[in-house]
């Protein structure tokens, strides 16, 4: 899987900088399932998702949703396993991440977010 750092540039914060793409039919299925809780600077990239759930999860993740262009469409702060958030229908991207992590990075909804390529 391709690794991934992704900065909020709007509050000059990253939120990780080994965030995994899943860009295929398989790595967005399985995305976080089965999986280690992420550490700070660990998560997942979707590509696309307009939703996810959280069912079959054993841990809460921060979800942020991202339209085409990398803004800030919704914000899920501690998203709990069982559950699943609304469909975003202008998301393109969901970034998972772990708790705490939109809270440190200021993140708020209108903010851009980048990514590049780890090398």
């Amino acid at each position: 899987m391709r690794l991934l750092e992704v900065k909020n540039t709007t509050r000059s914060a990253t939120l990780g900088d080994r965030i995994g793409l899943a860009d295929t039919r398989w790595l967005r299925l399985r995305g976080m399932l089965g999986r280690p809780e992420p550490q700070e600077g660990e998560g997942l990239l979707i590509h696309p998702s307009r939703a996810v759930h959280m069912y079959g999860m054993r841990y809460a993740l921060d979800v942020i949703f991202l339209d085409e262009d990398g803004r800030v469409e919704a914000l899920y702060p501690g998203l709990e396993p069982r559950s699943r958030s609304s469909v975003h229908r202008s998301a393109r991207y969901a970034l998972e991440v772990p708790v705490g992590t939109i809270e440190a990075s200021g993140t708020q909804e209108g903010d851009r977010l980048e990514w590049t390529n780890k090398s």
